[in-house]
């Protein structure tokens, strides 16, 4: 049973570790399209936001997918409606600690990294924006 446990937390520290080379790579991609990187990791009780960033008057909360073995259904599948829901309220607190943004444009974005049949950083604009 020990066993079981140090190869379920061996993948567990994997998967974080390629999430935080995503993530680094993410950060990268952005400076180096022009956005300013506001925070990364920035986290509530109730979630966190991988970065949020801004370009021109347009404030971005952008969601990072590292996926070395995905594809589509995958990313839809770890993106579906509930993280989503999850990542806009955790935007709005973010908003509401921090006025200033208050009269910027609002993007919700995904950057998928390294996920087969795409570029290394693929950068998804408006992935997705809270339901009315």
């Amino acid at each position: 049973m020990s066993e079981h446990l140090n190869k379920t937390n061996t993948k567990r520290m994997h998967n974080k570790a390629v999430g935080k080379e995503g993530e680094k790579k993410a950060v990268i991609f952005l400076q180096n399209t022009g956005y300013e990187i506001i925070e990364t990791n920035w986290q509530v009780r109730t979630g966190e936001i991988d970065i949020i960033a801004l370009k021109n008057d347009t404030l971005v909360f952008v969601e990072v997918k590292s996926l070395p073995n995905g594809n589509t259904e995958l990313l839809q599948h770890v993106l579906g409606k509930i993280k989503q829901k999850k990542i806009i309220e955790t935007a709005k607190r973010f908003l509401d600690f921090n006025r200033k943004y208050s009269n910027s444009y609002i993007r919700f974005d995904v950057l998928v990294v390294d996920m087969p049949g795409l570029e290394p950083v693929h950068h998804i604009e408006n992935a997705f924006s809270e339901l009315l």
